[in-house]
């Protein structure tokens, strides 16, 4: 697995899953985060329940990204695996930055974040495939 390909799996899985550990946590009140860091209607019950939709899309995401790496650094087929990652992290960007544009809702940081894992798979697709 090439480096920029294995440290953008590590960064984008180990931050899916900071991402829904810190959730959780704020979930059931154990952690502040303050109001202008959350994105807009956080509190609203359908906002939250869109946001929770995509934890099962990122946690799958996460494990197939990570055992890719894994398996690249036993001398394993990673490459089917890493596909999977790839395609399933970017129907999560894909999917979020889709609903922001319908609300007509724009914060830099969740664009960012969002743009990050719709591009980042488009960018790398050929090389996996290719190498």
């Amino acid at each position: 697995m090439p480096k920029p390909l294995k440290r953008l799996f590590l960064v984008t899985d180990i931050s899916f899953l900071i991402y829904w550990a810190i959730t959780a946590l704020v979930a059931v009140n154990l952690l502040g985060i303050p109001q202008d860091w959350l994105f807009r209607d956080y509190s609203d019950p359908n906002i939250v329940a869109w946001n929770w939709s995509f934890m099962p899309l990122d946690i799958l995401a996460s494990i197939s990204g990570l055992l890719a790496v894994r398996m690249a650094g036993t001398g394993g087929n990673w490459r089917q695996v890493a596909l999977i990652s790839m395609v399933l992290t970017f129907c999560a960007g894909f999917m979020a930055v889709s609903f922001w544009t319908f609300q007509a809702s724009f914060d830099a940081l969740w664009w960012a974040a969002n743009l990050f894992l719709m591009l980042w798979p488009l960018l790398m697709f050929r090389r996996v495939l290719k190498d």
